[in-house]
């Protein structure tokens, strides 16, 4: 697997906001909402379906750890939390990575649906 370009495969430390044995989070640097995070596993796996048990376990610890980072520093309404996986899913770094999504009241004017919105005309309904 390549990770020579893989710019999660050897983050800075300054980058990193919190970690575990397996895992780290940083600050999405193209974020759809203030405070966005990603969740990162250390070892270079395509998706989310390469991780092992152990790293789907550390994975979720970060998420909850990420919520309690954002909620020191920001006051988010809700949460859209998921994973990017392959090309015709929107990925475009093929190193799994969790998108931790702060959402705020008004932040759109018509919520429903939510993750759905990944496909604009059925998010409604």
């Amino acid at each position: 697997m390549e990770t020579l370009n893989c710019p999660f495969c050897s983050p800075k430390r300054d980058e990193i906001v919190v970690e575990n044995e397996l895992c780290y989070a940083r600050w999405d640097k193209l974020p759809v909402s203030d405070g966005h995070m990603l969740v990162i596993p250390f070892r270079h796996v395509r998706d989310l379906f390469g991780l092992n048990g152990d790293e789907w376990t550390a994975t979720f610890a970060l998420v909850e750890e990420c919520k309690r980072v954002i909620e020191s520093k920001r006051t988010p309404d809700g949460y859209n939390i998921g994973w990017n996986v392959g090309i015709p899913a929107g990925q475009t770094i093929m190193h799994c990575h969790c998108h931790v999504i702060p959402r705020y009241e008004g932040d759109i004017e018509n919520p429903t649906g939510g993750i759905r919105g990944v496909i604009p005309h059925k998010r409604i309904y």
